[in-house]
């Protein structure tokens, strides 16, 4: 995208991508600052992560991600977008950097009918209540996922993944705090 990346990224350990975004940061930077012969930081902020349950949601997180430039009236389909893992995903373009996850293999015993089956995800429009959960779990480092992978996490992690599901924007019109103003 013009102004951020999406990333979808298996760690080998606990700690991988923290340490990539890290890396990352640092030689991207390096590589910015000495080509613009600029200095300073050049993110606005750190980044943003979820967990993602593979078994449930990776492929619609894929499928968010790589409809994102479609979203943003950038391009009409994902295909035309210069920089998307659908070239690999849909149209079987060998792409150095992309490791086809097991749910994706899962699609399929042959290429072509992985490829075929990964394009036919594409046939309509993503649901909104996806495309905010997506937003929101991401926004606020919540875990991706059906309730017991939740629960899964938040035992391993001993600490709250999820939304209590109460509480809101105060200022909304719905919780009356800022009518007749």
């Amino acid at each position: 995208m013009t102004n951020h990346v999406h990333l979808l990224a298996t760690p080998s350990d606990q700690y991988g991508i923290s340490r990539m975004m890290q890396s990352l940061g640092r030689r991207y930077v390096a590589y910015v600052n000495a080509t613009y012969a600029r200095t300073g930081t050049l993110w606005e902020g750190r980044y943003k992560s979820t967990l993602v349950d593979s078994e449930h949601y990776v492929l619609v997180v894929s499928r968010y991600i790589e409809l994102n430039p479609v979203r943003a009236l950038m391009v009409d389909h994902p295909s035309t977008y210069p920089w998307s893992s659908y070239h690999g995903n849909a149209l079987g373009k060998d792409i150095k950097i992309l490791t086809p996850h097991s749910v994706y293999k899962a699609l399929g015993k042959s290429q072509e009918q992985r490829l075929s089956a990964y394009r036919s995800l594409f046939a309509g429009r993503m649901a909104e209540k996806a495309l905010d959960e997506i937003r929101e779990c991401t926004n606020k480092s919540w875990a991706l996922g059906s309730d017991k992978f939740k629960k899964q996490i938040e035992k391993a992690a001993n600490r709250r993944v999820r939304s209590l599901g109460h509480g809101g924007d105060r200022k909304s019109k719905a919780s009356g705090y800022n009518q007749g103003v």
